[in-house]
């Protein structure tokens, strides 16, 4: 019988809740056809927002969301964007199939859904393909206050107060789809764009993320580390300007993709065996080992920790479904899908003390996605429901826990651990722990403990389903949580049977 003991008395740290936040690119029917239907469609929907996709956002209580890229950041011209529609100049999105990009979705629609959603914004900005000057000029037509050009521009546009710009990505994989740049050219490109992308209001600056490494790429972090900590003394008077504007770098951006099999075909989001299955999690799985070497890297030239790791980009990739485009990478999303969603969210709890920011791909339509629409339709997927399970943790205290018996299992070249766990505890002192069994087919036995705490007041959800279990626009509610009443409450604590593929959150009062 395995173990959880849990130190309900020993608080670590807080829980950032945008650890949970999302990823909306122009790609595929992510934003057009997923989220933007236009006022005129006969989909519901506000402001071009679909109401069915809007509500269904709306009860994960997503913190942030990320925009316009991913890679397309890096071709994204604002000007394009504003004004009335019929004056928007139409492109092609070269990087994603070579569709005719409308520019109907902009500055203005991004912010309208922000605020639909009421979630912080994350926009990343062009650095590959656009000047100095034109990051500038964004920067200035979204927060300015002051009747500049720009700014009578966006009152005219329909927007009077300035938009609330929580984070900005200064580029997008620089090492890659950004420019193919090394390290220390990136860094000193980052310095200069930062120091002209200004603060227009002092009293709510953005948080400045630089474009970090690619999976396990140290050298990356390493050299763009130095490059841009590099020390000020004799300039003191930059270093006050800095902090006093909120300009450093506050963030290092990490992007991390797992895979069924490396090489292509990758194998299909609910055809697969044991093989690819576990192959999947133990990829899933490296995570950790990512998030702890980076951040040993950055602490080097980062002592205090003021620049946190940031994963922008992270979820699984797969095939992409037959008789779709290839370039559009929309996949199905089943129970394996779940428990990529639990134990990723389960380690970035567990090192959020170096995690200030994630943000799985994507939200609709585009590999893990939360949701799935097909014209007027639309599911949501276990991934989807392992989101909303874990909500508690957000903005809580993780506290101290720690399995016994943990085992690995998996096939010859891919092992995992058979269970994971995190647990927090609200400001109410509400105790969630949150815990998925990787294995296929076999339940764990399992008997929490507490330091004190003698529990009198628990509830349970469950997420449980076959590894290719998942939703269709046929069965939309093939795999849903249901209330787990299969515990006992002992004078050692809680006693339970956690099913074989379940992802299971406790609440304990």
């Amino acid at each position: 019988m395995k173990k959880l003991i849990i130190n309900e008395n020993k608080k670590l740290n807080q829980i950032s809740e945008d650890i949970y936040g999302h990823f909306a690119e122009h790609l595929g029917r992510c934003i057009y056809e997923g989220i933007f239907v236009g006022k005129d469609s006969d989909i519901p929907n506000v402001n071009g927002m679909r109401t069915d996709v809007v509500e269904a956002l709306q009860e994960l209580e997503i913190p942030v969301l990320r925009w316009p890229g991913g890679c397309f950041a890096e071709d994204y011209h604002w000007k394009e964007g504003v004004g009335p529609l019929e004056q928007r100049k139409p492109v092609i999105n070269s990087l994603w199939g070579g569709v005719l990009e409308s520019n109907h979705f902009g500055t203005h629609e991004f912010f309208e859904l922000c605020e639909q959603l009421d979630c912080k914004s994350y926009v990343n900005l062009n650095m590959g393909s656009a000047s100095v000057r034109e990051m500038q000029e964004w920067v200035e037509y979204m927060t300015g206050e002051v009747d500049s050009e720009l700014v009578l521009q966006r009152k005219a546009n329909g927007r009077e107060e300035p938009f609330e710009l929580d984070y900005v990505g200064i580029g997008n994989e620089m090492w890659g789809c950004g420019g193919h740049m090394n390290p220390e050219h990136y860094a000193s490109e980052f310095r200069r764009y930062n120091n002209f992308a200004r603060t227009y209001n002092w009293n709510a600056p953005f948080r400045r993320i630089a474009s970090g490494p690619n999976r396990g790429d140290y050298d990356w972090t390493e050299r763009v580390m130095k490059g841009l900590m590099t020390n000020h003394d004799g300039r003191d008077e930059i270093d006050d300007y800095y902090h006093m504007t909120g300009s450093n770098v506050t963030g290092l951006a990490l992007h991390y993709y797992c895979f069924p099999k490396m090489e292509h075909p990758r194998g299909y989001a609910t055809d697969f065996d044991g093989g690819e299955y576990y192959r999947t999690l133990e990829s899933a799985a490296h995570i950790e080992e990512l998030v702890i070497k980076h951040s040993e890297i950055m602490r080097k030239y980062d002592p205090e920790g003021e620049v946190k790791l940031m994963v922008d980009e992270w979820g699984a990739w797969y095939q992409t479904e037959d008789g779709t485009s290839p370039f559009f990478l929309y996949q199905q999303n089943a129970m394996r899908c779940a428990q990529v969603a639990a134990m990723t969210l389960n380690i970035f709890n567990k090192h959020s003390d170096k995690i200030d920011m994630a943000n799985i791909a994507q939200t609709v339509n585009v590999l893990q996605a939360m949701i799935l629409t097909e014209g007027d339709k639309m599911i949501t997927t276990p991934t989807y429901h392992v989101f909303n399970m874990m909500k508690p943790h957000k903005n809580a205290s993780l506290i101290e826990s720690r399995l016994e018996g943990v085992e690995k299992i998996g096939v010859e070249g891919a092992q995992v651990a058979d269970l994971f766990e995190s647990t927090s505890r609200t400001r109410k002192g509400v105790i969630t722990t949150t815990l998925n069994n990787t294995s296929m087919t076999n339940a764990h036995e399992l008997v929490v403990e507490f330091a004190e705490l003698k529990p009198e007041n628990v509830t349970a959800t469950i997420l449980v389903g076959a590894p290719d279990a998942h939703n269709t626009f046929e069965n939309p509610e093939n795999v849903v949580p249901a209330d787990f009443t299969d515990f006992e409450i002992t004078d050692q604590g809680i006693k339970l049977t956690v099913p074989a593929c379940a992802v299971i959150t406790l609440q304990v009062k």
